[in-house]
């Protein structure tokens, strides 16, 4: 299968730290990768080296199916990236910024600049300089110049930064319409979970340099636990009631019963009947399922993932 990104074993160390380590990773054209980890983790390092910016000290990296080199020229004409800050000539205006990043991509028409300006939502401010922007319309104005040139891989380094809600919506929308209107290819680091699961279609979580975990949608769905919990008047009733029929419960601190068992899960109906029938009715029965970000931090080991 040809690839947007492919990285085999590649690392960097930094002194003492070891940045990034082992990375073996696989982006197909046409997705949004996100590529998940703490703040540390490796992920802006790891951009920078796919991005030429940094030389890895092992392994190796290809973009567009070309080996990522320090001062080689391809496949930079068919990618756009925003790099943690994004950067812009402060006394410039910003449509002066995004003509400076068009001359950069020979062949990129003048009109470009206005669609740009129209698409980010930045017509109020076009003509302001760019060191007077707030920090939302600061990373506007750093997607912009990323989209400029229409590429067919973007590598973005937490998006969203600095947008407010609506803005947040805007971008997750943009980037979905790239996709899936002009089959161009997301990569992106992020730490906004609730985000990322609404926008990718695989996921890497990186944690202390190395990749934990590379997974789609459909594995993320098999991998989030999931449990039944429920309140009763009478807790050690409905305990025994349950453990009578081969679903063991835990009495949890707060006061509630917690079941594992998939049968249980499955069919919550039962349990409620088997209550009943125990004289200990539920006042509250639920399925609750992990989230994108209690998934997370169960698998890093961080208190707060599901238990």
């Amino acid at each position: 299968m040809t690839l947007a990104i492919e990285t085999e074993a590649l690392g960097k160390r930094y002194g003492d730290v070891q940045a990034v380590e082992g990375l073996s990773l696989q982006v197909a054209p046409g997705e949004i990768y996100a590529f998940l980890g703490l703040n540390g983790a490796g992920k802006t390092t790891t951009i920078r080296m796919l991005l030429g910016m940094v030389k890895p000290d092992s392994g190796l990296a290809r973009v567009l199916q070309a080996p990522v080199r320090l001062g080689r020229r391809e496949p930079w004409a068919s990618v756009g990236y925003l790099v943690e800050v994004p950067h812009a000539y402060p006394e410039l205006t910003v449509r002066d910024n995004l003509e400076v990043a068009r001359r950069l991509h020979p062949g990129t028409p003048r009109r470009e600049v206005d669609q740009t300006i129209e698409r980010l939502r930045l017509t109020e401010y076009a003509d302001r300089p760019a060191g007077t922007l707030s920090q939302g319309n600061a990373q506007r104005l750093g997607l912009a110049k990323a989209l400029l040139h229409r590429p067919r891989l973007l590598i973005l380094d937490e998006p969203a930064n600095g947008l407010d809600p609506a803005g947040i919506v805007e971008i997750r929308q943009l980037l979905l319409d790239l996709t899936r209107q002009e089959g161009a290819t997301v990569f992106m680091a992020s730490h906004i979970l609730a985000e990322v699961a609404r926008l990718a279609q695989r996921i890497g979580i990186i944690h202390q340099g190395r990749l934990l975990q590379e997974l789609d949608l459909p594995a993320l769905e098999r991998n989030r636990r999931r449990r039944l919990v429920l309140r009763t008047r009478d807790l050690q009733a409905a305990r025994r009631s349950l453990e009578a029929a081969g679903h063991p419960a835990a009495v949890l601190d707060d006061g509630v019963l917690e079941v594992r068992s998939q049968a249980v899960i499955e069919r919550p109906e039962e349990v409620s009947r088997l209550l009943v029938q125990a004289g200990a009715p539920a006042t509250h029965l639920v399925v609750e399922e992990e989230d994108l970000e209690q998934y997370f931090l169960r698998l890093i080991g961080v208190s707060g993932g599901a238990a």
